[in-house]
C-alpha cells in the first residue's frame, strides 16, 4: 500500500504532537512491511530526518500554505496514488472524504471540551469543528489511550466501533544508559548538586507544579531539591511569587531545555512526579519508566494507563496525599527498587514494533 502522512508537526514542532508524528512514522519505516510511506509537509526543517524509504512531498502549487494543507493536499494526493491518509494530529483535509482514499485520524485529546477555560472561545470551536469532521469522515479514528476513545465517544458522539486504541512510546533516547561522565556533565551545567525530584512538563496551570511546590515543601527536606523542566507561561510567574513569598529554597525551575539533555535529567533523579490534572496519554511517565526512576503520577486522567503498575497514583488536588507518598518513597531504597523494576516491565507494551504492528492491522484491515 501507498501511505500519506500529515507531517507538518513532524517536521516542525518539537513539542507533544511533532514527537507523536516523528515517533509513528519512524516506527512505520523500521517495520519489516513492503508499504510505502509519504509525509507532506508545508516546509522542511533541517533538525529532522528520515530514513531514506520516506517520500517527503511538498506543495506542488503557489496556493497559500495553509490552504494546501487543508484542502489543496487531495490533488496531490490522488496524483502519488496514495491508498490511505493518515491525519496524525486531529484533523483531516477538507473534502479528502470524496476523493476514494481510505482516512485515519489520531486523537490525542479533548481537553479544550473538558477545560474550556484554558482556551479562547474561537480556538475551542476551530478545535470542535476540526475534530469532530475529521472523526466523522475517517475510516478509523485511533486514540492514544481509552480515556481519549472515551471522551471522543461521550464529548462528539462517535460510533466506539470505529476507534481503536493505539499507545505509543518515547524517543528511542531515553531507552540508552548513559555514562557517569554524561550524567556529570549535565549536573554541572544546570548547577544541580543535590539529589532532585524532577518534574518534566510545559509549566502551565493544567500540569499543577504549584501543587508539587507545596508538597515539596511539605517535606522540609534540605537534603533533596526539586527540579521543574518545561515551557514557561504565565501559570510560571505564579509558582515564582509562591516562592519568594515562602521563602522557599532548593527548586529549580529550567526554561529551554534541548531535547538532548533529557535523557540525563531523568536518569539522574531520584524520583519523578508528574501532577497533571489531565492528560491525553502522558509521555513524560514513559520517560520515566525507561529512564528507570521510580514514578509518582495524578489519578483523574490516563495516567494509570500510561504508567500501569511501575507508578504510585495520587489524587492531583491532594498537597498532603502528594507530600506523603514522596517522603514514603524517597525513604524506602526497596520500593524505589520495585516501581523500577515492574515500570521497565509494563513500558514494553510501549515499543515501537507493537505499535507499528497496531497500525498496520489497522491499514490493513480499512
Amino acid at each position: 500500500m501507498r501511505i500519506g502522512f500529515d507531517a507538518k508537526r513532524a517536521f516542525q514542532n518539537f513539542t507533544g504532537l511533532g514527537n507523536y508524528s516523528r515517533f509513528i512514522i519512524q516506527s512505520l519505516l523500521a517495520s519489516p512491511s513492503q508499504h510505502e510511506y509519504f509525509a507532506y509537509t508545508p516546509k522542511l526543517n533541517s533538525k529532522v530526518q528520515f530514513d531514506e524509504r520516506l517520500h517527503v512531498e511538498l506543495p506542488q502549487t503557489s496556493m497559500p500554505k495553509p490552504l494546501w494543507r487543508s484542502w489543496g493536499i487531495n490533488q496531490q494526493l490522488k496524483k502519488d496514488n496514495i491508498d490511505i491518509f493518515h491525519g496524525l494530529s486531529n484533523e483531516l483535509p477538507w473534502q479528502i472524504q470524496n476523493t476514494g482514499i481510505k482516512t485515519v485520524v489520531t486523537i490525542h485529546d479533548l481537553i479544550f471540551i473538558r477545560y474550556p477555560e484554558l482556551y479562547p472561545t474561537i480556538d475551542r470551536w476551530i478545535y470542535k469543528q476540526k475534530f469532530k469532521s475529521a472523526c466523522e469522515k475517517a475510516d478509523c479514528v485511533v486514540a492514544i489511550s481509552q480515556q481519549t476513545k472515551d471522551d471522543i465517544v461521550d464529548m462528539l458522539h462517535i460510533n466506539p466501533s470505529k476507534i481503536e486504541v493505539v499507545y505509543q512510546d518515547c524517543d528511542i533516547a531515553f531507552r540508552n544508559k548513559l555514562t557517569t561522565e554524561q550524567l556529570s556533565a549535565i549536573t554541572q551545567k544546570y548547577n544541580l548538586h543535590k539529589p532532585y525530584i524532577l518534574c518534566v512538563a510545559t509549566i502551565a496551570d493544567r500540569k499543577n507544579q504549584l501543587t508539587l511546590v507545596k508538597a515539596f515543601e511539605e517535606l522540609q527536606n534540605s537534603d533533596v531539591d526539586l527540579v521543574l523542566v518545561g515551557g514557561k507561561s504565565a501559570y510560571q510567574n505564579q509558582i515564582e511569587d509562591y516562592l519568594q513569598q515562602k521563602n522557599l529554597k532548593g527548586v529549580h525551575i529550567i526554561n529551554g531545555v534541548p531535547f538532548a539533555d533529557l535523557p540525563a535529567f531523568y536518569q539522574n533523579a531520584t524520583l519523578t512526579v508528574y501532577p497533571s490534572i489531565f492528560e491525553g496519554f502522558g509521555i513524560p511517565i514513559v520517560e520515566a519508566l525507561h529512564s528507570g526512576v521510580p514514578v509518582i503520577a495524578a489519578t483523574g486522567s490516563c495516567l494509570e494507563e500510561a504508567g500501569g503498575n511501575g507508578a504510585i497514583y495520587v489524587n492531583p488536588y491532594d498537597i498532603q496525599a502528594l507530600a506523603t507518598q514522596i517522603n514514603r518513597v524517597l525513604g524506602d531504597y526497596s520500593l524505589q527498587k520495585d516501581l523500577v523494576t515492574k515500570g521497565q516491565m509494563y513500558v514494553k507494551r510501549f515499543s515501537s514494533e507493537e505499535i507499528a504492528q497496531d497500525l498496520e492491522k489497522i491499514y490493513q484491515k480499512i
